[in-house]
C-alpha cells in the first residue's frame, strides 16, 4: 500500500505551547540562500545563513505546486492544491475564494488550541469581492490587461470603486481561521491599497501610474490610492510583523504568525540602500533586501524574548521566476536553482524544491541538517502533533508531522510526494525516483517542453540519487517502474487524500495526464503505462 498509515496526536504535545511564526519567501529559489548553493550562489544572505546555523535545513523540501496560488492552498490546508477546483495556474483578480468555507485551515486549528493567528502580507487565494457584473466588465473599471495603459481614472471608475471598495470583502483571511489580517491581496495586481481584516485601508481613487507598469514592477493597471507608493509594500509589512510579535509576546496566549512576504516577486521594489549591492542585478538586490527583512523579523523575536520558544520556519512558495533576468544571474555564476533544473512554473526540481530553513531552540539541535522527504503540506499534521491533538479526518489530507525530524529523528516520515506544474502537469516522486507525467516543463519552459516533445514518450523518468538535475531521461529502461508510480499516483488520487486508507472525494475529477494537446501516439503510448486509465475506458 503507497498511501501513508498516519495517526497524528498519537505522539505527547509538547511541554510548553511554542508560538510559531511561518515566514513565505514569495519567488525565492532554492539557490538564492547562499548556505545553500555554496559552489553556485553569488547572493549573501547572511540572515537566512544564521538562522540556518542556529536550527534546521531541509534540503529535501518541496512545494505542492510550482506556482504561488496552489502552494498557499497546500500550506494552509495541508491538502494538495489539484484537489482543489484549480486544476491548473493561479487565482486571477477578483476571483472567488479557493478556500471553502468549511475546510479546515493551520489557523483554524491553531485557534481552537489556545492561539492568536494573524496572517500578514500577501494573501492571493481569492475573496468574495463585492463586485456586481456591471462593475466588473465595465471598461478599465477593475484592471488592465493589455499594453496601453489608461492615463486617468474616469468619473464612471471612481464611481464604481466607492461603492466596491466601501464594503466588507468577505471570505478572506479572516473567514479561514485568522483572527487578524492585514496585507494586500497580490502586491503586482489591483487593487493597489491596504486591506485589514476584511476592509479596504481608503478608497482607491485613481489607476495605477503608468510608469509603474514597467521593469518588472506592477503588471496590471487598476484602481489605487492616490499615495501608494510599491517601495512601501515590503517594510511595511515587517513593521506590523515586529509590532504583532511585541504585541503578542506579552499576552497569555501562544500566537501563530503567517507572514507571506511579497519579496523576491516583482514588484522589483529596492531601496536606494540596497540597489547595485548585489553587483548582480535588481532581483540579486531584492534577494539581499528581502534577507535583511527577515533579520528584522528575527530580531523582533529576540527582543521580545519569546525567541527560545518560538519555532521559526521561513520557507518559499516555488522556484526562482525565470523572467528576471536568470540567464543575467547565470552569465555572472549565480543559479538561482543551485544545481537543479527548471524554475518557477515548471515540474522539474527548479520549480518546487525550495528553501526550508526552521529554528526552535528548544527543540531544534543547531546547525543541523535533514535530508529527508518533506512537503510545505506537512504544516498542519506538525502542527496537530505539538498540540497533542488528532486533527479531524477530512481535514490535511495530505499532510505529514515533520515533529520527529525537529526533534533530531532521520528515519523516514514520508516516503513519496505529489508535484503539480502550473499548466496542470503532474510528477510523483517515489523515495529516489521521480516520474514526470509530461513530455517538457509543464510551464514557462516553452523551448525546453517543445525539444522534449520530438520523438519522446510523455513520461519522464529520473534516479534523483544519481541524476538530481535531470539531465538523464531513464524512462525506456524502466518501463516496470513506471506502470508501479502510475498506479501509486491513481490511488493516491482515487482516495482524495494520501495519508490514510479512507477514501475520500477530490472536489472535481482530475487528470493525471492533461494530453489534450499531445498527439495520438503520445496517448497511446500513455494508456501503456496506464492499466487503470485502460480499463476504465
Amino acid at each position: 500500500m503507497s498511501i501513508l498509515q498516519l495517526d497524528y496526536g498519537s505522539g505527547a504535545a509538547v511541554e510548553q505551547k511554542p508560538n510559531i511564526v511561518y515566514i513565505l519567501a514569495d519567488d525565492l529559489g532554492y539557490g538564492d540562500v547562499a548556505c545553500l548553493n555554496p559552489l553556485r550562489g553569488r547572493i549573501p544572505t547572511p540572515h537566512l545563513d544564521g538562522l540556518a546555523k542556529e536550527g534546521m535545513v531541509f534540503t529535501d523540501a518541496h512545494a505542492s505546486s510550482s506556482v504561488c496560488t496552489p502552494s498557499r492552498y497546500g500550506i494552509l490546508t495541508g491538502r494538495y492544491n489539484w484537489r482543489s477546483r484549480l486544476q491548473h495556474g493561479i487565482v486571477l483578480p477578483y476571483e472567488e475564494p479557493l478556500l471553502a468555507p468549511d475546510r479546515l485551515t493551520v489557523a483554524g486549528l491553531l485557534s481552537q488550541h489556545g492561539y492568536h493567528t494573524a496572517c500578514i502580507g500577501k494573501w492571493h487565494l481569492g475573496w468574495n469581492w463585492p463586485i456586481t457584473d456591471a462593475q466588473r466588465f465595465a471598461a478599465h473599471a477593475l484592471a488592465r490587461f493589455d499594453q496601453s495603459p489608461a492615463a486617468y481614472a474616469t468619473d464612471a471608475h471612481q464611481a464604481a470603486w466607492r461603492d466596491i471598495f466601501s464594503q466588507p470583502i468577505a471570505g478572506g483571511p479572516t473567514a479561514r481561521g485568522f483572527q487578524y489580517y492585514f496585507g494586500v491581496d497580490v502586491p503586482n495586481w489591483p487593487p493597489y491599497c491596504w486591506i485589514e481584516n476584511d476592509r479596504s485601508i481608503g478608497i482607491p481613487s485613481e489607476l495605477l501610474p503608468a510608469e509603474l507598469l514597467e521593469g518588472f514592477q506592477a503588471s496590471l493597471q487598476g484602481p489605487a490610492m492616490a499615495t501608494w507608493n510599491l517601495l512601501d509594500l515590503l517594510p511595511t509589512l515587517i513593521d506590523r510583523s515586529c509590532r504583532y510579535i511585541t504585541q503578542q509576546a506579552s499576552a497569555r496566549e501562544p500566537f501563530f504568525l503567517y507572514l507571506a512576504l511579497t519579496s523576491p516577486h516583482t514588484p522589483l521594489a529596492v531601496h536606494d540602500e540596497w540597489r547595485g549591492k548585489s553587483g548582480l542585478n535588481l532581483y540579486a538586490d531584492f534577494v539581499m533586501e528581502t534577507d535583511a527583512m527577515i533579520g528584522q523579523v528575527l530580531r523582533a523575536l529576540e527582543t521580545a524574548s519569546v525567541a527560545d520558544n518560538t519555532l521559526v520556519i521561513v520557507a518559499s512558495d516555488n522556484g526562482c521566476a525565470r523572467y528576471i533576468g536568470v540567464s543575467e544571474l547565470e552569465s555572472k555564476g549565480h543559479y538561482p536553482s543551485a544545481q537543479f533544473r527548471g524554475y518557477k512554473s515548471d515540474i522539474w526540481d527548479g520549480g518546487h524544491r525550495i528553501p526550508f530553513i526552521t529554528r526552535w531552540p528548544k527543540v531544534i539541535r543547531s546547525e543541523s541538517t535533514c535530508e529527508q522527504l518533506v512537503c510545505l503540506t506537512d504544516l498542519m499534521a506538525t502542527c496537530a502533533e505539538i498540540q497533542g491533538v488528532t486533527r479531524p479526518v477530512n481535514a490535511a489530507e495530505d499532510s505529514v508531522s515533520l515533529l520527529p525530524l525537529l526533534r533530531g529523528s532521520q528515519a523516514p516520515v514520508r516516503d513519496h510526494v505529489v508535484s503539480h506544474s502550473l499548466d496542470g502537469k503532474f510528477a510523483i516522486r517515489d523515495q529516489n525516483w521521480k516520474l514526470v507525467l509530461c513530455a517538457g516543463s509543464g510551464g514557462w519552459s516553452k523551448k525546453d517542453a517543445d525539444a522534449g516533445r520530438e520523438g519522446l514518450p510523455p513520461v519522464q523518468l529520473y534516479d534523483l540519487a544519481s541524476d538530481p538535475g535531470e539531465t538523464t531521461n531513464v524512462c525506456i529502461q524502466n518501463q516496470q517502474r513506471i506502470r508501479k508510480m502510475v498506479d501509486m499516483l491513481n490511488e493516491i488520487v482515487a482516495s482524495g487524500r494520501s495519508t490514510s486508507c479512507v477514501t475520500f472525494g477530490n472536489d472535481v475529477a482530475v487528470d493525471i495526464w492533461k494530453l489534450e494537446n499531445e498527439s495520438g501516439t503520445a496517448a497511446r503510448i500513455r494508456d501503456d503505462y496506464d492499466p487503470q486509465l485502460a480499463r476504465d475506458s
